[in-house]
């Protein structure tokens, strides 16, 4: 099994979730959006006022520089490798996605920071180049350094380009899986209806009732169950 497979095999098995993060916080590190919070503003669709507010900020801000981005972009494609016909992080917006939970999490900064730039040493001093510009394999080379991490130390306590490492492949991951190309990856295509042949005949002569027909050949024809139900404006099931 490839390292790409792999990798599916475990999100389907584990869910997504399982390697997502703390989600966004303000710069005193609370929760943006506290679970005792109340609103009665429903003047919105999802992310409220603030959580928007939060949003357009973070995206006027810079934290990687143009380089950064670009072994990002690299390195990611390293870590879960494209395919077809779905394509990889990069068709995902993952070193976007990236940058972002590096400036809605400041404390990953250093990690992100310090790793990228120990790459680029690392590349220079085995290759004579940096990291986006070695081949395939100068790169992985490297990347098998610091790709295992000891499970009997706390990762906080391995050097830094062990959690730099740790830290990247779960970004990748998580903004990969997490996005439209990657669930259609996993082929999600979320809830679907069970089978369901309506009340039986008889129970409904019990209590003097009967489906309409034309209700009848929309919600009980099978072979319409994947369709997506579609209403008029007087609330009307048209199909």
């Amino acid at each position: 099994m490839d390292r790409r497979k792999s990798i599916q095999t475990m999100i389907l098995g584990a869910g997504a979730s399982a390697l997502a993060f703390h989600g966004c916080k303000t710069e005193g590190d609370e929760p943006l959006v506290p679970e005792t919070t109340i609103t009665t503003d429903t003047n919105y669709y999802g992310r409220t006022p603030k959580e928007l507010e939060r949003v357009e900020k973070l995206n006027a801000e810079q934290l990687f520089n143009e380089h950064e981005m670009e072994t990002i972009a690299v390195l990611s494609t390293v870590i879960l490798p494209p395919k077809e016909p779905h394509g990889g992080p990069i068709e995902a917006d993952v070193p976007a996605f990236i940058e972002f939970i590096g400036k809605d999490m400041p404390d990953m900064q250093n990690t992100l920071l310090g790793g990228l730039m120990w790459l680029d040493h690392r590349s220079n001093s085995d290759n004579e180049i940096e990291f986006k510009g070695a081949t395939l394999e100068q790169q992985k080379q490297i990347l098998d350094t610091i790709c295992n991490q000891d499970l009997e130390i706390p990762l906080d306590n391995q050097p830094l380009e062990i959690q730099f490492f740790a830290l990247m492949r779960n970004l990748v991951v998580t903004g990969y899986y997490t996005s439209k190309v990657g669930l259609a990856d996993l082929g999600y295509k979320g809830n679907s209806p069970n089978v369901w042949d309506g009340v039986p005949d008889e129970v409904l002569k019990k209590h003097g009732v009967a489906y309409h027909p034309e209700w009848i050949a929309k919600c009980v024809n099978q072979s319409k169950r994947n369709d997506i139900a579609e209403w008029d404006e007087k609330g009307n099931l048209l199909t």
